[in-house]
């Protein structure tokens, strides 16, 4: 058979492993693209294929190293402490988190669990993957006590694959490196009551990145995994659950919109009490985390307490094209901070504050020319709303003094798992939000919305994550119960990603995790509950 590898042909024997065929290329590999799919190094190649083999600076391969590590710490503690069980769930510093879901656990056995991965390691112990049935399965893990992964399978229909090793089995709803050794790289760090730990990532070109401590994001996660035992909804089996139960079904989607309403709420007591040295309020997050309909909750707060805000858009402030700052590729670059006018900006804003009347920009995009309103001036009672990728940022407003800025962070913060050991990825669940609201406003298709997400992505990493920690509020826009409305406007839209298509692999793989959900009607989120941002029926419209 002749493959193309690296956009040269060679010839080798049919059914030859990936793995097979890497040891002729130079340098670390943990799975391949063939013809467009990613396969993990055991596929054999059977015919004529064109070739890609991944490192971690790729972001799936990223994902079959954290997944296969994943598994190795599952395995260690079921060996070491038997009865116990690991959660594992998203954290700071793009960082696992890894608790023993019955105690604290010991930095004595923190390290048991990192020389038992090294033996693994350096043993090289093997996967190999198999099909069993459901019932066999529930056997299975009844006996080590893994009761998440039970009521999991309650919601399948077919056999499962699954991953053994050493007569131990489970499924990280991941593909997976064909053994230990190909764990090169990762770090423990004792982080009460578990552990930190972190692995290589794209974002790091393949390195293990500086751990950073972020206490407020932290508080903000360590809030969300509370609130999910609240609601009892910690893994997805447990929403599956409530959709069978109307009643239950109706407390669950109503408990999550009063969260919302009490923690705009708790932000309109804060400001209220600091009003007379608050003029500005920042509000900045990542792509589709809901910043417009949170914008004008926040506005209605405020007006209840007789606060006059004025909304102003960050977009009148972009400089002409030929000014801005240009990217790698020579080309504008409009998410940079000094494509925008912050001189202007801070003027206005300092005129604002010094009771002047205020003639701001109006940016019209289609004729790509900037006018001015009529003078404006702010209340005595007023406020002035800024909401963009920037609004955090110090460089913005540095001629501002911080005690007149209140400033708010937006993300939405899951913790909730498929099951113990498989954590849903905070990234996936923007996408889907973003790749369902791109459709349904702005007729972009999801191959479209999928092309533009790593450009999406590495703005936010540079402009948006580096200002999270100087917030003074971080509002997590989740919706315990969002991606069971989701999944059939996603399903929908990346269905149509064409299977030649590069982006082909992440749609399926996105639609892989949508169908772990069950269907929750349109009609039973509010009209002004944030996630009519996404699916459309908003009383807050533009």
């Amino acid at each position: 058979m002749i493959l193309t590898i690296n956009n040269k042909k060679y010839e080798y024997q049919d059914n030859l492993t990936l793995e097979e065929i890497g040891k002729d290329f130079e340098g670390y590999k943990i799975c391949a693209k063939v013809n467009n799919r990613i396969r993990e190094l055991t596929y054999k190649v059977s015919k004529d294929s064109t070739i890609e083999f991944l490192d971690l600076k790729s972001g799936d391969a990223m994902k079959i190293y954290q997944a296969t590590l994943r598994y190795l710490v599952a395995m260690a503690v079921k060996e070491l402490f038997k009865k116990d069980d690991v959660r594992f769930s998203n954290s700071i510093s793009m960082s696992l988190f890894a608790k023993i879901c019955s105690r604290v656990i010991t930095k004595d056995e923190i390290k048991k669990i990192e020389n038992k991965l090294s033996e693994y390691i350096e043993k090289d112990v093997k996967f190999e993957r198999k099909k069993y049935s459901i019932e066999e399965m529930k056997e299975y893990y009844k006996s080590l006590g893994y009761l998440d992964k039970i009521e999991t399978l309650k919601y399948r229909t077919q056999d499962v694959n699954i991953y053994e090793c050493n007569g131990y089995k489970n499924y990280m709803y991941s593909y997976m490196a064909p053994s230990a050794g190909y764990i090169k790289e990762y770090k423990f760090i004792p982080y009460y009551p578990g552990l930190m730990i972190q692995f290589p990532r794209m974002e790091a070109k393949g390195y293990i990145p500086q751990f950073v401590d972020e206490p407020n994001f932290l508080r903000a996660l360590a809030n969300e995994s509370k609130w999910c035992k609240i609601t009892r909804s910690e893994n997805i089996f447990d929403i599956n659950k409530k959709t069978e139960d109307y009643d239950e079904l109706i407390k669950f989607i109503g408990m999550c919109e009063t969260r919302h309403n009490h923690d705009i709420e708790e932000i309109g007591r804060r400001i209220e009490s600091n009003i007379d040295e608050i003029r500005l309020i920042s509000i900045a997050g990542p792509s589709s985390s809901g910043k417009t309909t949170f914008s004008k909750k926040l506005e209605i707060e405020l007006l209840s307490r007789n606060i006059h805000p004025m909304r102003i858009s960050l977009d009148n402030y972009y400089l002409p094209r030929e000014m801005c700052p240009l990217d790698e590729e020579g080309k504008p670059d409009f998410e940079h901070v000094d494509a925008l006018n912050i001189q202007l900006f801070n003027e206005n804003m300092m005129d604002f504050l010094s009771g002047k009347e205020v003639r701001l920009p109006i940016y019209n995009f289609a004729e790509k020319r900037q006018y001015f309103s009529e003078p404006v001036k702010l209340s005595n009672d007023g406020v002035i709303i800024i909401e963009g990728i920037h609004a955090l940022n110090n460089k913005l407003t540095g001629m501002i003094p911080k005690e007149n800025i209140f400033k708010i962070y937006i993300v939405p913060l899951a913790q909730r798992n498929i099951d113990n050991h498989n954590p849903i990825s905070l990234t996936d669940l923007r996408l889907v939000r973003r790749i369902v609201r791109d459709i349904q406003f702005r007729n972009t298709p999801a191959l479209d919305t999928l092309n533009q997400w790593k450009s999406v992505r590495n703005g936010e990493r540079k402009w948006i994550y580096p200002n999270m920690e100087s917030a003074d509020y971080i509002f997590n826009s989740e919706l315990g119960y969002e991606l069971s409305v989701l999944k059939k406007h996603g399903m929908e839209s990346l269905s149509t990603v064409p299977n030649e298509s590069d982006q082909y692999i992440r749609a399926n793989l996105l639609m892989k995790f949508l169908k772990v959900f069950k269907d929750i009607p349109d009609e039973y989120v509010k009209n002004s509950s944030l996630l009519r941002e996404f699916i459309g029926g908003s009383l807050f419209k533009d």
